[in-house]
């Protein structure tokens, strides 16, 4: 831990709430297109839709949003009426403007940490909504820099890492997701902290047990004050 100079945290469900958002519009959704199939049936469809569209939309509310009138065209096999596309529309919108919550204890955190580590955000998403979030967050003023990924893959922490001029051995990523927060970050040597939340997106989560020297999990972010500050 000694070694330690930056450490990063992810934005969405680490920072500030996130995913219950996009779970409460989807619902929504789902009950525009009741007549055609059930509930659960539709939130499958959907979640294949916006699975085969990242490579070409990437992560966050626009893609989402465009996901969500593909999958309303695919399930009505293109009878779906133009009032219910304004409608999955206005639901794209309206979540862009949802207000940020931070999570607990997140300033707290960021204050005991800040001019003692360099504090970095790594996130996946929208660019110009990913700016936004972090603008009316009241946050960004902690941070030495700003990365907001197309994805986190090994390679993109790589090119992180080269960007900071540091080791993997002196970078700490916090978040909650496994497979973007973590996975990438210990195959690369560098430290991870999991730090769950209760709603996680279906193609973020993974079913495997981590066992490695560099991994801790943690049940509030600040319990890495235990460790960071010592």
């Amino acid at each position: 831990m000694n070694d330690i100079k930056v450490i990063a945290f992810d934005a969405d469900d680490t920072l500030w709430v996130n995913e219950p958002y996009f779970r409460e519009t989807e619902d929504r959704f789902c009950e525009l297109l009741e007549d055609y199939l059930p509930h659960h049936s539709i939130a499958r469809e959907l979640l294949q839709v916006e699975i085969r569209n990242i490579n070409l939309y990437g992560y966050g509310v626009k893609g989402f949003m465009l996901s969500m009138i593909e999958a309303a065209m695919e399930l009505s096999q293109k009878t779906i009426k133009v009032d219910v596309i304004e409608k999955i529309i206005a639901l794209g919108k309206e979540l862009l403007e949802k207000p940020i919550v931070l999570l607990d204890e997140v300033e707290d955190v960021l204050q005991a940490l800040h001019g003692k580590y360099k504090l970095v955000v790594a996130t996946k998403g929208d660019l110009l909504d990913q700016e936004r979030k972090l603008r009316k967050s009241g946050l960004e003023h902690y941070f030495h820099h700003i990365e907001i990924m197309s994805e986190k893959r090994e390679t993109d922490y790589q090119k992180l890492l080269k960007h900071l001029d540091i080791q993997p051995a002196e970078f700490m990523m916090l978040g909650n997701s496994l497979k973007s927060d973590v996975l990438p970050v210990l195959e690369l040597g560098a430290h991870a902290v999991h730090i769950p939340y209760h709603t996680t997106w279906a193609h973020e989560t993974i079913d495997k047990d981590i066992d490695h020297l560099n991994f801790r999990q943690v049940e509030s972010i600040k319990e890495v004050l235990s460790f960071l500050l010592k």
